[in-house]
């Protein structure tokens, strides 16, 4: 596998301090373990061997030069500029070794993955709510981004301008090109993760304990590397209801009919008109905003924890992903109208003692409705078997986890064959008790 030139820049960057004696090559070799590549390896060896005296291409060793000096400008207090859409760590450089910094659940801060050092930011916990009818004509937009949609499956994820996406987070595949879109307005709320994904791999081994018939290469696969820290986004809503109604109820009964041979049960539904009006405030109906994160798994997993809700800050995305919304506010208010009408119809019948329903038509109006574009945390593991691909997620702030996992036809076999000998065996001590 080729190395790119930026990939050469980056690597001689992060051991040119280093000292290319004995007793520092574990050091080296520890630097270029992060980088995967054949080329850094070769590389590493010439730096150990011959002190460091290998000779970059010129072009390329001009673009290190000006790369150090703009991050030398940039690092003095302790992180590198960062662009509002950028979702992983080397946007954020460690003033200590120049290495990437990324968020870490644990000290909420942000970490050096190479020399351990954390920078603290501030965290702004007044999350404000959205007028509706703001949500383009000021909203604010998420600038210096590009959107990159999986050919496979068809999922969006927001990427900085600069950067490159590997593979994508749903189904697994590499097949991610640029899609020419804007990538919409920014959040203004996010959940941080609170766990981190060696706790997320120990939530989704006793999810997936529980789960007899998923195959054993599907348990095994549930480790923590696997796991991948992805930002979903959603929206959230309030509203102020008022309804008014008017519909036909029934409710069963019986009684008795007839005299002698002829008296018997009938079975008969007393009917009854209702009308009337309703009042209820909906806090928080949270939909979620991309296809590819379906709501039904986004509910199991639901909630997320209150008190770690913040401000949107972009610092909290270093070193995650962050995906793309495909339903943009005005669908997902729709369906949030929908949501609502659903529990409306329920309340409203819940008055009544009834146990049938013949119809009943609600008319709402909404005021006072605001939303919030938040960023939900969650670890999501894929598994591909048999030509088909399952999704877990687990939830970033309280390890909840819910998904799909594939059936083991021999482990069903083997429960039929099971049962069928413990029948066949239960025969024949019955027969043989009454010989």
């Amino acid at each position: 596998m080729g190395l790119s030139r930026k990939r050469y820049i980056e690597f001689i960057h992060r051991i040119e301090d280093t000292s290319n004696s004995r007793e520092n090559k574990a050091t080296i070799h520890r630097i270029a373990k992060q980088y995967k590549s054949r080329a850094i390896s070769r590389l590493t060896t010439v730096f150990i061997i011959f002190g460091g005296g290998y000779k970059m291409p010129e072009e390329v060793f001009s673009e290190y030069e000006q790369t150090k000096k703009s991050n030398n400008d940039k690092l003095a207090d302790g992180f590198d500029e960062f662009n509002d859409s950028v979702d992983r760590g080397k946007e954020v450089k460690c003033s200590a070794c120049g290495g990437n910094m990324a968020f870490d659940p644990e000290t909420q801060t942000l970490k050096c993955e190479y020399c351990g050092a954390t920078v603290d930011f501030e965290k702004d916990k007044s999350v404000k709510e959205i007028a509706i009818e703001k949500a383009f004509d000021q909203a604010e937009k998420w600038d210096n981004t590009i959107v990159l949609r999986c050919e496979n499956c068809g999922a969006k994820v927001v990427m900085g301008s600069d950067e490159v996406a590997k593979e994508c987070p749903y189904c697994g595949t590499s097949q991610i090109k640029r899609v020419d879109e804007i990538a919409g307005i920014r959040p203004n709320a996010v959940y941080p993760f609170t766990i981190t994904a060696d706790s997320a791999e120990q939530f989704a081994k006793k999810w997936a304990k529980r789960r007899f018939y998923a195959p054993i290469k599907f348990k095994k696969n549930i480790e923590a590397k696997n796991l991948h820290g992805v930002f979903e986004p959603g929206f959230t809503f309030d509203s102020r209801t008022f309804s008014t109604y008017r519909g036909r109820i029934g409710k069963t009964k019986t009684k008795t009919v007839g005299t002698g041979k002829n008296q018997r049960v009938v079975t008969y539904t007393e009917w009854y008109n209702i009308s009337g009006t309703y009042s209820k405030f909906f806090d928080d109906v949270t939909i979620t905003a991309s296809e590819a994160n379906a709501q039904n798994t986004f509910n199991k997993i639901m909630p997320f924890d209150t008190n770690a809700i913040s401000v949107y800050e972009k610092k909290f995305l270093a070193g995650y992903q962050a995906n793309h919304y495909t339903k943009d506010v005005r669908v997902c208010w729709g369906e949030a109208k929908s949501v609502m009408d659903g529990k409306l119809r329920s309340l409203i019948l819940d008055q009544y003692d009834h146990d049938v329903v013949d119809y009943l038509n609600v008319s709402t109006t909404h005021s006072d409705v605001t939303y919030k574009y938040v960023l939900y945390p969650i670890y999501r593991i894929n598994y591909r078997y048999k030509e088909k691909n399952y999704d877990v997620a687990v939830n970033g702030t309280t390890g909840k986890v819910a998904g799909k996992t594939p059936i083991s036809v021999w482990k069903v076999i083997g429960t039929v064959v099971l049962g069928i000998g413990i029948a066949v065996g239960l025969i024949l001590l019955y027969l043989n008790g009454n010989s």
